[in-house]
């Protein structure tokens, strides 16, 4: 609670090419509305990952400054997105008994306690534990256990990790810009919440979040997450294909996929050109924009290649019925969801992030799933902790946080 009695959240999303502080004030109803945004370009990190401390931290500084000035509000604390290709996941089973006769909250602690030990390597941290079914006596399917009859109690849950010195070099950025985290978050996680629904939850669904990084893959199935995975080609390969294949200055490059860039080379008209700028001293000369097209339809459809592939490999090619879901800044392009439906062969749709008021000409845009998916996570915990009146944790519980208690 701020010192004027307003209660606000903040999200930080440090990523590879910019960072974005998003300042939501939660209103009497329940409802969030958006405040500040701030971005600044991030020049410290690579594919989501800590290069360059110094960068970063001036980096966030700029970001937030920016959103308090916009909010006329101090930032004091974050829940902060995490991403890169370090983060991991696995599912896991746990049982216990149930010593009442009745499922109580304690109970699900400790299934929950019991199907998040899994081995994991020194340099891995566990950062999130999400519950997706629950098994009360052999009776499968159970979403809410809480009050239920039995003697026995399992549970899956859905492990994610990421490398324990590329969480905490985020962390100490953050630090050093004087601000406390209270959360780290997955990435993905945050920007599902941002733009899914629920019936998009429980059909089946593909979220494939495009950043300058990497492009992380969230699956969802009988409403609950079933996979997490990171590939390491995003927008930035783009970038540098058009970079490379012109020539021309990469900065050129970017403002060309930007403006020019469409993922379908068909939709482009044959007589439409741009003016693309030399390397050195040499002049601008024209080009077809097909030429722009044909080399960002190569490089997507391999990455939707990639995409298809992980959910072939797992089982999830006939799990995913609501399709594939496309946010994240590198899915404002132009016939993105006509490829991506080309090359999944199923219903695919771009997503900017929902369920926020406030600034929404601003953040109504899929470059902030992420930050606006963390004041949606973040609202969320701070509910169910003043709920039952327990505090944030650092342990394994408080990484289980409100996505655990939402589920009893």
């Amino acid at each position: 609670m701020a010192e004027d009695g307003k209660r606000r959240i903040v999200g930080l999303d440090i990523g590879t090419n910019k960072v974005a502080a998003i300042i939501g004030e939660v209103l009497p109803d329940g409802a969030i509305e958006v405040i500040g945004v701030g971005t600044h370009a991030s020049g410290g990190l690579r594919k989501g990952v800590v290069v360059n401390v110094e960068s970063t931290v001036q980096s966030i500084q700029r970001a937030v400054e920016e959103a308090e000035l916009m909010a006329g509000a101090p930032i004091e604390a974050v829940y902060a997105g995490v991403g890169g290709s370090h983060i991991g996941c696995v599912n896991s089973d746990g049982v216990v008994p149930i010593t009442s006769g009745e499922v109580r909250r304690q109970d699900i602690e400790a299934v929950m306690q019991a199907a998040s030990a899994v081995p994991t390597p020194a340099d891995q941290r566990i950062l999130h534990v999400l519950p997706q079914d629950y098994v009360v006596d052999g009776q499968e399917g159970v979403r809410k256990p809480l009050g239920m009859s039995g003697v026995r109690l399992e549970a899956g849950a859905h492990v994610v990790t990421c490398a324990a010195n590329a969480a905490r070099n985020v962390e100490k950025c953050i630090e050093r810009c004087g601000l406390r985290v209270h959360r780290l978050v997955p990435a993905p996680l945050a920007s599902s919440h941002a733009v899914l629904t629920n019936d998009e939850r429980d059909l089946g669904v593909c979220l494939v979040d495009i950043g300058a990084g990497t492009t992380d893959i969230t699956v969802f199935a009988n409403g609950a997450i079933r996979r997490t995975a990171v590939i390491p080609i995003a927008g930035d390969q783009v970038t540098n294909d058009i970079a490379m294949s012109l020539p021309t200055p990469k900065r050129e490059a970017e403002e060309i996929k930007i403006k020019y860039a469409c993922a379908l080379t068909r939709l482009v008209q044959p007589d439409e050109t741009i003016n693309v700028a030399g390397v050195g001293d040499r002049p601008p000369r024209p080009l077809p924009r097909q030429a722009i097209a044909e080399i960002v339809e190569a490089r997507l459809e391999e990455l939707f290649g990639f995409v298809k592939e992980e959910l072939r490999v797992n089982g999830f090619e006939e799990s995913v019925a609501a399709g594939v879901v496309l946010t994240g800044g590198g899915a404002r392009m132009e016939g993105l969801a006509e490829l991506a439906e080309s090359v999944f062969e199923m219903p695919a749709s771009v997503a900017a992030p929902k369920h926020v008021g406030g600034l929404q000409d601003i953040v109504r845009n899929p470059l902030y799933a992420t930050g606006v998916g963390l004041l949606i996570l973040g609202k969320r915990e701070e509910d169910e902790s003043s709920g039952d009146g327990r505090s944030r944790s650092s342990g394994l519980l408080g990484r289980i946080g409100s996505w655990f208690r939402e589920n009893v």
